[in-house]
């Protein structure tokens, strides 16, 4: 089975020699390979933790919600990062604590901005993805 992402390096290598020096290789390969990266940087592991879950909250598994949800999930990763993703929902699940410690995850400027982010993405998403 081939690597998908070593094709994708053979492939512009070879149009890069076939095109010669006129254009900016580097360039070029930059914008051939960094759309690929960017829209899938989500683990499997975390992509199907989080689609279970939205399966469980939207009634069980069946196809349509299985299919919504995957797709809800991809709509939210073409505008988070899977790390700002990640950290949103750290800062999301660590808000409810009490004292102190909630206050670190409740006040901070980045984690309101990156909650916001999250829940505009998931609203979005939502509408998006399910038939209502």
């Amino acid at each position: 089975m081939k690597n998908p992402l070593k094709s994708l390096l053979l492939t512009a290598a070879l149009s890069l020699i076939i095109a010669g020096c006129a254009t900016n290789p580097e360039k070029e390969v930059e914008a051939t390979i960094a759309p690929t990266i960017l829209t899938n940087d989500y683990p499997t592991r975390d992509r199907v933790e989080y689609v279970l879950n939205c399966v469980a909250q939207h009634g069980g598994l069946s196809y349509i919600n299985q299919y919504a949800c995957g797709c809800k999930l991809d709509k939210i990763a073409e505008k988070l990062s899977f790390n700002e993703f990640e950290s949103a929902k750290t800062f999301s699940y660590l808000k409810s604590m009490a004292g102190d410690a909630g206050n670190m995850a409740r006040d901070p400027k980045q984690s309101k901005d990156l909650r916001k982010q999250l829940k505009e993405a998931e609203e979005s998403a939502e509408k998006s993805c399910f038939v209502k």
